[in-house]
């Protein structure tokens, strides 16, 4: 098994995509921790509190300072697990590597311990830019930017969730053999129709009380736990714990069934 991790991590680091996803990685971090902590350290008047601007303990704040580039850096994940699996049926270099490995439980098993590894290490490079952008900016405000440990759970959080959508990526990958058609789907349906759906769900209150908290991004959100939209249709969010087993179960399903189909496909 470790030599096929060896030889994903291989594949993924020789081509030139990994520092441009890198660099994209720790400037996103950085400049949405620097945005939102210049907003979420002004001073919210009464007015602006009713008008349902965010708010939150200086624990959430920052939270949310730190995690603020998590949609693109879940999407770069997202996309990452696609080309992982894509890339290979793309360029019809997958007969070579079941040749190589020809026990295919051993190959899929191998790119789901390498995007882990991938996500934790382009997580770790988003929040080098993120707490070095924000704990600068907030300690400039006289905010606190480490007021608890919890800061740090949500973190370390956060490496786990870049993990879990990079395989969600691989089983879209897999069930979307188009490599550019898999892309604009799942980019699409993070972007575009999930916070449609989430905003439609919100005038139906089943919806808003027990679907919304499981989409997806809320999950995520719950997760690293960062400011919340004080409004009236707001609901409450699910447990950071119950929210992961959530995310996980997403990346179980998806890459679950993308690995099985891989399994019993025949490979040109």
């Amino acid at each position: 098994m470790i030599p096929a991790v060896r030889s994903e991590l291989r594949k993924f680091f020789s081509t030139r995509l990994w520092w441009g996803i890198g660099a994209a990685m720790f400037l996103a971090g950085a400049g949405f921790a620097v945005i939102l902590a210049i907003v979420l350290t002004l001073e919210a008047s009464p007015e602006a509190v009713a008008a349902g601007q965010p708010t939150g303990s200086p624990t959430q704040v920052a939270n949310s300072v730190y995690t603020g580039g998590i949609t693109i850096g879940l999407t770069l994940s997202l996309v990452i697990g696609i080309l992982q699996i894509g890339s290979e049926y793309r360029h019809k270099t997958i007969t070579g590597t079941f040749l190589a490995i020809p026990r295919r439980g051993r190959v899929m098993g191998a790119k789901v311990v390498a995007l882990l590894l991938i996500g934790a290490v382009y997580g770790v490079v988003s929040l080098l830019g993120s707490v070095a952008a924000g704990a600068t900016v907030l300690s400039l405000r006289g905010a606190d930017p480490f007021p608890d440990a919890e800061v740090l759970r949500a973190l370390a959080l956060s490496l786990l969730v870049l993990g879990l959508w990079a395989l969600i990526g691989l089983g879209i990958g897999i069930l979307i053999p188009n490599q550019v058609a898999g892309l604009l789907i799942s980019i699409g349906v993070v972007w575009i129709v999930e916070p449609l759906a989430t905003f439609a769900l919100t005038f139906w209150e089943f919806g808003r009380d027990h679907v919304v908290a499981l989409l997806p991004q809320s999950a995520t959100n719950a997760i690293v736990g960062g400011v919340t939209q004080q409004t009236p249709t707001a609901a409450e969010p699910l447990s950071w714990w119950v929210s992961a087993l959530v995310l996980a179960a997403y990346a179980a399903v998806l890459a679950g069934v993308g690995t099985v189909r891989t399994l019993r496909s025949d490979i040109g």
